[in-house]
């Protein structure tokens, strides 16, 4: 921490700043509540949720996760280049980063086009619901985690650096959780 004056006890010691990590944790949670209401819906209406869940493209959840895995793999080389003092190569994975992202956002805007298409909105049924809030919901978190990085991009100090990358790490580990919770798990 730059600033010797403040402690933030255990929060002190992950990388970025601090108050990043309170925003992470608590998203984690919100994430958390989202995950167990699908469970306890899908336990409590199995045969919806089988129904619907096979009209979802495995592969197109799959071509996210690696997306959004490659992006995080650039973030973190970021980290990397930017301790290593090169701002330059910071600027040009944090790009990368970024570019995969947009990417990751392409393709979800092209399955819910696609779902739209074949009559499934939010209002179809619990799993649709459940679906649109909690992909959505994570698509808003991408659509900030882009915000962050242009930011960061303009003003690369390596605490500015590491604090974009911990939210991108986060982005990153919700999507692993969600993708197997919605598109596989059956």
């Amino acid at each position: 921490m730059s600033d010797d004056t403040e402690n933030w006890g255990a929060l002190s010691e992950l990388p970025g700043n601090p108050l990043m990590w309170v925003l992470i944790l608590s998203e984690l949670m919100v994430f958390g509540a989202f995950f167990a209401a699908f469970s306890v819906s899908r336990v409590l209406h199995p045969a919806m949720f089988l129904a619907d869940q096979v009209r979802l493209d495995r592969l197109v959840g799959g071509v996210n996760t690696m997306l959004l895995l490659t992006s995080g793999l650039a973030a973190a080389l970021a980290v990397n280049a930017r301790g290593m003092g090169d701002i330059r190569r910071c600027r040009l994975w944090l790009g990368g980063a970024a570019l995969l992202g947009l990417g990751f956002l392409g393709v979800k805007l092209a399955e819910y086009s696609d779902k739209a298409a074949q009559g499934f909105g939010i209002e179809t049924d619990t799993f649709w619901t459940l679906f649109y809030l909690m992909t959505g919901f994570h698509a808003a978190h991408v659509v900030l985690g882009l915000v962050i990085m242009a930011i960061v991009v303009w003003k690369p100090s390596l605490e500015n650096v590491e604090t974009c990358v911990s939210f991108w790490h986060m982005v990153d580990l919700i999507w692993v959780l969600l993708y197997p919770i919605v598109y596989l798990i059956r």
